[in-house]
């Protein structure tokens, strides 16, 4: 019997509606916000407001787009958390709404779930490639890092986590040093093609198992900017091609030894990233690299799976529904990754 799933995500910056039939995409609408590009990151407050406005005329497109009728609906999945709690709570109070109008039943959906469950993903067209399970998965995003193993749709370990700064902090907090829009990630990508990667140095953590630390890498870049800065000023300017180069390939390197020292120990060999940074085209490249010299089978997501999106949302609560997992009409939105687990 096919399943219809609507899927709602409002975790941040980006209001996203889309359906899904079994594993097949039928829409996938996002509004996102370019509110906070002069503020150089996400103002909460701006987020929810534009949330509010968006959610309706994003739903409704959606549902347009895939030719589906709300009646036709089995299960609207909504993301609980992490992130924003004002954004969360516009997501969570739509789909409630929705869920007691029409009486459809509700899933929560963990956001970071959803990212990883974006390689199940099929398009009408075409069955796009899935790992198989176990399979490890680097999770990028702007506020997390880990090495997630993922045995079922429904049963995932965290293996490892940052402990201080997540990897796309890294990238936004120096782009904004250099004086580079928000968001710098994909800034720093497109100057990094320019630059010579081995021109800095900067500083490597040394963490046990399988963990991440970001915080000496930002800190020694900072050091280095301003030391170099007090001599000459224009010191950025003149080599902000060669300074992202270095630094992406530094925060590339990190991210690349823990997963590869996880996935010696796990003897998984399925390997697969998702999350925003999984966009990040030096990252890509050297994944596909590290996979070949080590014969793992990679996977990278679509572009349009990378950012955040109700598809992954949707995916998500595919499997929750299948397992008969319903949220209650009292539920809260959860900020925080801890109040999930």
């Amino acid at each position: 019997m096919d399943i219809t799933i609507l899927g709602i995500e409002s975790s941040c910056d980006d209001t996203s509606a889309a359906v899904l039939r079994n594993h097949v995409l039928l829409s996938n609408v996002i509004a996102s916000q370019a509110v906070h590009v002069k503020y150089g990151g996400v103002i909460p407050e701006l987020a929810s407001r534009a949330h509010q406005q968006n959610i309706i005329p994003v739903v409704d497109t959606a549902l347009k787009e895939a030719g589906i009728a709300v009646d036709e609906l089995d299960a609207i999945a909504f993301t609980r958390g992490p992130g924003l709690v004002g954004s969360l709570l516009v997501g969570v109070s739509f789909a409630k709404g929705l869920s007691l109008a029409r009486r459809i039943p509700m899933v929560e959906v963990n956001h970071l779930q959803g990212h990883i469950l974006s390689h199940l993903i099929d398009l009408p067209d075409r069955q796009l490639p899935h790992p198989d399970f176990p399979f490890l998965c680097l999770l990028v995003s702007g506020g997390h890092t880990m090495i997630v193993r993922v045995d079922s749709p429904t049963k995932l370990a965290i293996l490892g986590t940052t402990i201080d700064d997540a990897a796309g902090e890294a990238f936004d907090k120096c782009a904004k040093v250099m004086g580079l829009p928000y968001p710098g990630g994909p800034v720093i990508d497109r100057l990094a093609k320019e630059g010579d990667p081995k021109a800095f140095h900067f500083a490597h953590p040394h963490v046990e198992g399988f963990d991440y630390s970001f915080s000496g890498l930002k800190t020694s870049f900072l050091y280095t900017l301003r030391d170099a800065v007090a001599d000459a000023p224009d010191f950025i300017e003149r080599n902000k091609a060669d300074l992202c180069a270095s630094l992406q390939t530094t925060i590339i390197e990190i991210l690349l030894k823990q997963l590869v020292r996880a996935a010696r120990e796990t003897g998984i060999r399925d390997i697969a990233i998702a999350g925003g940074v999984s966009a990040n085209s030096g990252l890509r490249d050297a994944i596909t690299a590290e996979g070949r010299r080590r014969g793992w089978r990679t996977f990278l997501p679509e572009l349009k799976f990378t950012t955040d999106n109700a598809a992954m949302i949707a995916m998500a609560g595919y499997y929750r529904y299948q397992l008969g997992e319903f949220a209650s009409p009292d539920i809260a939105p959860a900020a925080r990754l801890e109040e999930l687990l």
